[in-house]
């Protein structure tokens, strides 16, 4: 699975945006450096019912921003996204 689509599968689960949800992490100062990956993972278990997987997937957003790394970019693999930027505003407004 790409990151994109578990992005787009969070979407899914939970009806919010991966935008959205950064956003509310970041409200409640989940992008702090000293914020443990598994602090965000409990929240969003508990509010949303995400498994690890996606979370993470968020975690990385979250912690990171929407860049990723190159090494799948264009691949054949399961893993391949298109971009190395993450689209955060939804599946609906999403470039084609």
């Amino acid at each position: 699975m790409s990151f994109q689509a578990y992005l787009d599968a969070i979407e899914d689960k939970t009806g919010r945006t991966p935008r959205t949800l950064v956003d509310e992490a970041r409200a409640k100062g989940f992008d702090a450096p000293d914020v443990k990956a598994g602090t965000i993972v409990a929240w969003l278990a508990e509010d949303y019912g995400l498994g690890r997987g996606h979370a993470m997937a968020l975690v990385h957003v979250i912690k990171n921003g929407p860049r990723i790394g190159t090494e799948h970019v264009g691949s054949t693999g399961s893993h391949r996204d298109e971009s190395d930027t993450l689209w955060l505003d939804g599946k609906a407004t999403k470039p084609a």
